[in-house]
This record gives structure tokens, C-alpha cells and sequence, in this order.
């Protein structure tokens, strides 16, 4: 008897199978996906379009606009239930805008039961202030919470300013590069590149010239001495103990005497630290006769780069290039460019800059948008990433 139950029960499950399917095609079955732009500016929707093209699929319906009183608004036009959802978002000048609109608009479609909802934000904000400085705070960590929060599923960046920003996301985190398309332009666009030298503008920067050296079979020089950016040597008034006003009477308690709080334990005498000097400005290697190329990630304010080329340039340097991801290119960077020593400044169209293009014919724009829509296809196909990083070791 309970053979024949079995049976009966085999028999009864065999033919609901076949009326609704099997299990195994129901779990495998993949809904489609949308590309949108978080965007109200439509100078910074350039990027989403060259993916869409290459996709082959059209931009999403959306509209994203700011209120009277620069509140942002936005309206999901096409259903997006049980679908992945890619939201490309550039950073334009309006850095917090651009920020809040990319978190309102990953909202409204978790609230609309989007499947999935991924990222894609080459140039990551507020990746500078990934170390806690002086009282300050790390806002990339942040910002980081507040996507997570917002309902991103997963982030697809472009050349994090530190790679440690990864471990801020409790998601997955795809960080791109962009150095092979970089290292293109120089076979393809720099004549008699062979005679070129990789400079880094500082030691900190030394890795990745280090990386783009070994790969172009080239030399490499740093640049040591340079004056250090404000967060890391300006004074900020702090006193270790801090000092402490005249004795106070406070419920009848009369605090020690202040020679006695600011003085340690009886017995320890603690090292004094060296103060800081700047070394003269020096260049580590031979430019002389050479073309130097200055490599690093971000480029905004231009300063230390002007610098740095004009040091190479009294080096015997005969020309200059900068190459970097993200062109931030802020306040009067192309201005300065145009009159400095450098002969062209290469980045990619990471952040929109048709604008600084105009007033500086110097700067150089390289598309990216290939490996995006890779990624794109990859992720939604459930396809692995690893292709995307062929021969990128853990410092580059």
C-alpha cells in the first residue's frame, strides 16, 4: 500500500508539472531589462546614449527636473516591475543635485519592485573624502550607507580614487578601468611615444605610473618635494591635551590646578615629533630630451600640474601630456591649461566637459563608453566580470 500511494503521488505531480511547466524553467526564466538616466541636465545624458546605442536598446522613459524651490523631482514613465534596472548617472558640477537624483530615482523604482537596481556612476563623488582628516568626516562612506539604503543592488564605478572605497558598500562594487583605453591613445595618438617617459606628479601617485610604465615597456620618473595639499599639513589649532581655562568651582569640587592637567604621569616623557620640511622640488629619473607623460586618476584643480610641467619642462622635457580618468576640470582649470607648459591633457568622458573643451583646445576626450555597456550586458546576462579585468593586478 504505501508503494501504490507513492506512485499515485509521482503520477498527480508528473502531470501538474507538465501542465504549468517544469520547476527548472521557471527559475531560470529572466525578465528584460532598462537603462535609464538619472540626469535633469541634458549635457550629462551624452554618456547614457553612447551606452544605449551600443546596447542596442532605447534610452528609458523618464523625467527628472528640480522644483521652484531646487527640490528634485522624478517620474518613472514605463512599468519597471521584476526588471533590472541600470541607472547611469554622471556627476556635473551640481555635485549634490546629481547626488539626489540618483538616489530618488533608485528609490522609485524599489518602490516599484524593480528586480534589480545597479549603478552605474563612473566618477564616484565625494571619493576624495574617503579618510578621515583633522574633525572632518568620511563621506564617502556616507554616501556609500545612503545609496545602499536608496535600493542599489549593485555599483559599477569607474577607477575609485582609493580601491579601499569598496569596503564602504555592504553591495557588490564593480570598479572599472580606464587605463587600457588610456594607454591606446598614447600608442595610437603620441608620435614617437618609444621616446616617452611615465612621471608621477607625486610619490603617492607613483603606482599607477609604475603600472603604466611596465606596460608601455617605459621609464619612469616622480617628482618629489611638491608642495603638499592643505588637508594634510595645515595646522587646525588643536592642542594635545587641549588646553584648559582657570579653575572652576563646580559642586563644590575645585579642579587641580591647569600646569597639572596639561602635564603627563610622573615618569613617562613622551617623543617629540619631528616637524615636516619640505625637501626642494627634485625629479627622480632622466626627462631631459624625453616626452613626458603625467598619469593619474582625477584631474580638477590644475595647480600641481602646471607645476609639475614646469619643472619638466626646465628638465629638458620637449613635450607634456596629462592623462587622467576623470576630468573635473573645475573653476578657471582650462584657462590655466591653455597657458601652462603642457601640450595636451587627455581624460575620458567620465563628466561631461564640452565646455571646458571650448575654452582650452588642449584637453582631449577618450570614450569609455565600451566597457560600460559590457558590464551592463555581463551583469544582466549573469555573465561573469572577470573579462573585463584581464592582467589587472591588485596596484593597478
Amino acid at each position: 500500500m504505501p508503494f501504490c500511494s507513492v506512485s499515485v503521488k509521482a503520477t498527480v505531480l508528473k502531470h501538474r508539472v507538465e501542465d504549468f511547466g517544469t520547476p527548472c524553467t521557471m527559475n531560470v526564466a529572466k525578465g528584460g531589462y532598462r537603462v535609464f538616466s538619472a540626469n535633469s541636465n541634458a549635457a550629462c545624458t551624452e554618456l547614457a546614449k553612447r551606452i544605449t546605442e551600443r546596447l542596442g536598446v532605447e534610452l528609458g522613459k523618464a523625467v527628472v527636473y528640480q522644483e521652484p524651490n531646487r527640490e528634485t523631482r522624478v517620474e518613472i514613465k514605463e512599468s519597471v516591475r521584476g526588471q533590472d534596472i541600470f541607472i547611469i548617472q554622471t556627476i556635473s558640477r551640481d555635485v549634490n543635485t546629481a547626488v539626489m537624483e540618483l538616489l530618488i530615482m533608485a528609490y522609485a523604482c524599489k518602490t516599484s519592485c524593480a528586480r534589480n537596481i545597479i549603478g552605474v556612476i563612473p566618477y564616484f563623488p565625494y571619493s576624495k573624502q574617503c579618510k578621515m582628516r583633522k574633525r572632518g568626516s568620511i563621506v564617502c562612506k556616507l554616501l556609500a550607507c545612503m545609496l545602499a539604503k536608496a535600493g542599489l543592488t549593485h555599483i559599477i564605478t569607474m577607477d575609485l580614487h582609493q580601491k579601499e572605497i569598496q569596503g564602504f558598500f555592504n553591495i557588490p562594487v564593480d570598479n572599472l578601468r580606464a587605463s587600457p583605453f588610456l594607454l591606446q591613445y598614447i600608442q595610437d595618438e603620441i608620435q614617437d611615444y618609444r621616446n616617452a617617459i611615465i612621471v608621477a606628479k607625486s610619490p603617492a601617485a607613483a603606482k599607477r605610473a609604475q603600472s603604466y610604465a611596465e606596460r608601455l615597456r617605459l621609464g619612469l620618473a616622480v617628482i618629489h618635494g611638491e608642495a603638499q595639499y592643505a588637508e594634510y599639513d595645515m595646522a587646525d589649532g588643536r592642542h594635545s591635551p587641549p588646553a584648559v581655562k582657570n579653575t572652576m568651582i563646580h559642586s563644590g569640587l575645585e579642579l587641580p590646578p591647569v600646569h597639572m592637567l596639561q602635564v603627563p604621569f610622573p615618569g613617562i616623557e613622551l617623543p617629540m615629533m619631528m616637524p615636516k620640511e619640505k625637501p626642494p622640488i627634485t625629479v627622480v629619473g632622466d626627462v631631459g630630451g624625453r616626452i613626458a607623460i603625467i598619469v593619474d586618476d582625477i584631474i580638477d584643480d590644475v595647480d600641481g600640474f602646471v607645476a609639475a610641467a614646469d619643472i619638466l619642462k626646465e628638465r629638458g622635457a620637449y613635450k607634456i601630456y596629462v592623462m587622467a580618468t576623470h576630468g573635473l576640470l573645475s573653476a578657471d582649470a582650462p584657462c590655466l591649461i591653455e597657458e601652462s607648459a603642457i601640450n595636451e591633457v587627455v581624460v575620458t568622458n567620465t563628466i561631461p566637459h564640452e565646455v571646458q573643451k571650448l575654452q582650452c583646445p588642449k584637453i582631449k576626450t577618450v570614450d569609455v563608453s565600451m566597457i560600460l555597456s559590457e558590464a551592463i550586458r555581463r551583469i544582466h546576462n549573469g555573465e561573469s566580470m572577470s573579462y573585463l579585468f584581464r592582467n589587472i593586478t591588485v596596484d593597478d
